[in-house]
């Protein structure tokens, strides 16, 4: 029975040791996205391209327990000017409500893209490679009766059929506190 007793503890060790490496090594091993693994995708998506004229979409917000807490059809109209897309941006949420953003993109060179909108806080920065682009900022978000400055890391895709499929990861200290997921077309919906 002493033997068993001193054994115990060393099988505790030895297990939690080995459970420990192996959070190590998955969590080190796990590498963020990055726009360049899309370069050999296409359709190659150009936003300057997409976005110039009119499209629609439809989206909707999910908590980070994956439940659908809103739901939108955005309609914009982009026009381009020499290096800067102006994106005019209208969201009729669920509810009956309405909201704008306008968004001023220059377009850099090395697929680098900028911006800026009333409601982001300093300058949004994106680059695009193949069918992805991708958006990272920090808008300033009214949430019940406050405003919290939220990040964005915002992904989309060209997909065949010039439609985008857009997903993007809201979070505030490094804590995910949902993702709207959006899907863009250029042809007009029936009425």
């Amino acid at each position: 029975m002493g033997l068993l007793r001193q054994s115990i503890p060393r099988i505790r060790y030895t297990v939690l040791s080995g459970l420990l490496v192996i959070l190590i090594i998955s969590l080190t091993g796990c590498e963020a996205m990055k726009v360049e693994d899309y370069a050999n995708q296409s359709p190659t998506l150009k936003i300057e391209d997409y976005f110039e004229g009119n499209t629609w979409g439809w989206g909707v917000f999910q908590n980070r327990f994956g439940k659908v807490e809103k739901s939108f059809k955005v309609t914009m109209n982009g026009e381009r000017s020499g290096n800067t897309l102006t994106l005019n941006e209208t969201f009729l949420n669920d509810d009956g409500s309405t909201s704008h953003r306008t968004w001023a993109i220059d377009i850099l060179a090395n697929n680098q893209y900028q911006g800026t909108a009333g409601d982001v806080i300093g300058t949004a920065k994106g680059k695009r490679a193949g069918n992805a682009f991708n958006w990272q900022y920090t808008l300033d978000l009214p949430v019940n009766g406050r405003n919290w400055h939220v990040n964005f890391d915002d992904w989309m895709f060209l997909q065949p059929d010039q439609i985008v499929i857009n997903r993007a990861t809201m979070s505030k200290w490094g804590i995910t506190l949902g993702t709207l997921t959006f899907v863009f077309t250029k042809q007009k919906p029936a009425p």
